[in-house]
């Protein structure tokens, strides 16, 4: 059993429940939200609820966290006693923010760092930042750490659907998303990350209906037979559409450990636009 003091600096992309920043110590750094009269942070001047509500009128612009802002949170993270520091961001293919705060983390004087790119969006990376607390309260030693992050990154599966690639092209995050037509038949597509984290689309659909239960095929085909698992759903001002995906997929993967249900925060709210459906898998091997 570790006695370390471990905490973990993420990013308001990680969408962490208010509940677990209280039981887990967790960090979080805002993501900037730009409108023409002003910036604001993310999950903390203003919500992903007030974003979707200036849809599809005024779509925002994102930027980086104030390096300021980093720079407090390190300090009260040393101020609080920790000794090391994970630092756990959003894909480096979407954002710079993980290379941002790995250079300010590493330099900083007081605490030791490891810093980790995983490669996903919203979803995963609360998956991994969540599950990478639960082992720090388990008593996991730091070494010990630094191995397993790396291959929970590596067993996090996300796919997600969205009304349109609009709002994705406006904000120049198309990564390698091929055209989808069809918007009068209403042709959904299916995405998710490519190994350099950036977007890429995996499947396409007619519908709603038949997005999520893609979604869900998607996810229990990453899983494989006789493993462990998490698993993780997300909705973008969808609540009742979210909680059917959320049913659909505990009902087809029955045997999850941990269930990580988010909503959307306002920076991919801004790349994906209102009403994204997303779930995911994390297999865990934990035990090795």
């Amino acid at each position: 059993m570790s006695t370390e003091k471990i905490a973990i600096l993420t990013d308001s992309c990680a969408d962490i429940p208010p509940e677990f920043l209280q039981k887990y110590p967790i960090f979080v750094v805002p993501l900037q939200i730009i409108y023409p009269e002003g910036s604001y942070a993310d999950g903390v001047t203003i919500s992903a609820k007030q974003v979707y509500a200036r849809f599809p009128h005024e779509i925002p612009h994102t930027s980086l966290p104030h390096g300021d802002d980093v720079l407090e949170i390190l300090q009260r993270i040393v101020w609080e006693g920790y000794e090391k520091l994970l630092v756990i961001h959003f894909s480096s293919g979407l954002s710079g923010t993980y290379q941002m705060v790995k250079l300010l983390a590493q330099n900083y004087p007081g605490i030791v760092s490891a810093a980790f790119d995983t490669l996903s969006g919203s979803l995963g990376t609360g998956a991994i930042v969540l599950q990478t607390a639960e082992y720090i309260a388990q008593g996991c030693p730091w070494e010990e750490l630094c191995r397993r992050v790396p291959r929970l990154i590596a067993n996090t599966k996300v796919f997600f659907s969205v009304d349109t690639l609009e709002y994705l092209h406006k904000g120049g995050r198309i990564g390698k998303i091929t055209a989808v037509t069809g918007t009068l038949l209403q042709i959904k597509p299916i995405i998710t990350f490519a190994e350099d984290g950036q977007l890429i689309n995996t499947a396409k659909v007619r519908g709603r209906a038949q997005a999520m239960d893609k979604l869900v095929e998607l996810a229990c085909a990453a899983c494989g037979a006789g493993k462990r698992y998490n698993i993780m759903t997300a909705h973008g001002d969808a609540p009742e559409d979210g909680k059917k995906i959320r049913d659909k997929l505990r009902r087809a993967l029955p045997g999850y450990r941990f269930h990580f249900e988010s909503v959307i925060d306002s920076t991919l709210g801004a790349y994906v636009g209102p009403h994204l459906l997303g779930a995911g898998i994390q297999v865990l091997d934990d035990d090795l």
